[in-house]
């Protein structure tokens, strides 16, 4: 499976920042997982931070679906906050930073 690209940045925190360049074709869910994965530091597929401890994944995923006539939504913004961390998903990537 190819991955999307993953930018960081140092930020004034712990964590560091994480860009994450989502493929058209993956999932909000899958791209969002994989970008707190990243934040943390974990391997997606034993990760301490568990997507759903959070969001319900396919609501996620839902919501930036084409329509039922097959055309693509408006852009739109998810936000949420983990214990230490806010994660933004956008149609076209995934941000996570510390909470402020």
């Amino acid at each position: 499976m190819t991955e999307g690209r993953v930018n960081e940045s140092n930020g004034y925190g712990i964590r560091r920042r994480i860009r994450y360049e989502r493929r058209a074709e993956e999932p909000p869910s899958i791209a969002a997982a994989t970008a707190l994965a990243q934040y943390y530091g974990d391997d997606v597929t034993a990760a301490s931070t568990q997507l759903y401890d959070y969001i319900d994944p396919d609501a996620l995923d839902s919501l930036f679906a084409d329509t039922n006539r097959g055309g693509s939504r408006a852009g739109g913004t998810v936000e949420f906050e983990t214990d230490d961390a806010v994660v933004t998903i956008r149609p076209e990537r995934v941000d996570v930073r510390p909470i402020d």
